[in-house]
């Protein structure tokens, strides 16, 4: 796992300076592009903590958001953009103009496009981790999948499993507060959905999948 996070870590770092560069070039863009920029350049999980920060407003178990948690829903991401430039976001997200939009559609369409090969080995992935088939992965999923015994900071006492288990699932969490050790499918794909925008071909994305994941 820690070689698989150190390929992370600079995949994600090439992501945000590309997003970056994208974001400050000067050219138009529509408000969907620039709403997926500004998540791009905060890292793997910029789509993941608009997710949760929409789903901590889902009182009704809906899944809809109105135009007014839509605003507080970007703004407590902490992405830079005005209420006028959200309203317009939500507008065109709310194709029907029935003053609501579904925040799964929503995520879907926001998130980086990946062809059909890639969705598959991230669910592939996602099944391996997902012991139970519950559709969550808990510390408790690792535990059934993962050995930590070769991990320097358990061999040396710094770390308990426990805690390297929670900080590993913490890379799939997106946002501050919202860190409950549950990755649910969906989280999982639009993370590595991010991670896909960085890679070009789909061999290597394939490649990268499955040596972390140990998939034959």
């Amino acid at each position: 796992m820690d070689a698989c996070n150190d390929e992370l870590y600079t995949l994600e770092a090439d992501l945000k300076n590309k997003s970056l560069r994208e974001l400050t070039d000067g050219a138009e863009k529509d408000p969907i592009t620039k709403l997926r920029l500004l998540c791009l350049s905060r890292g793997a999980t910029g789509i993941l903590g608009l997710g949760r920060a929409f789903r901590a407003m889902d009182d009704d178990g809906s899944k809809a958001l109105n135009e007014e948690e839509f605003i507080t829903g970007i703004h407590d991401t902490g992405l830079d953009v005005t209420d006028d430039e959200i309203r317009e976001m939500f507008k065109t997200f709310d194709e029907d103009g029935s003053g609501s939009i579904n925040m799964t559609e929503f995520l879907l369409k926001l998130r980086p496009k990946m062809s059909q090969s890639r969705i598959s080995i991230i669910n592939q992935a996602f099944d391996k981790m997902d012991k139970d088939g519950d559709n969550v992965i808990t510390i408790q999923d690792l535990k059934n999948v993962y050995s930590v015994k070769e991990n320097p900071l358990f061999r040396s006492g710094e770390r308990t499993e426990d805690e390297i288990l929670t900080e590993f699932l913490h890379n799939f969490e997106g946002g501050r507060g919202n860190l409950d050790g549950k990755i649910t499918r969906e989280e999982f794909e639009n993370y590595y959905a991010t991670i896909s925008a960085s890679i070009d071909h789909d061999g290597y994305f394939d490649l990268m999948m499955r040596r972390a994941y140990a998939m034959s």
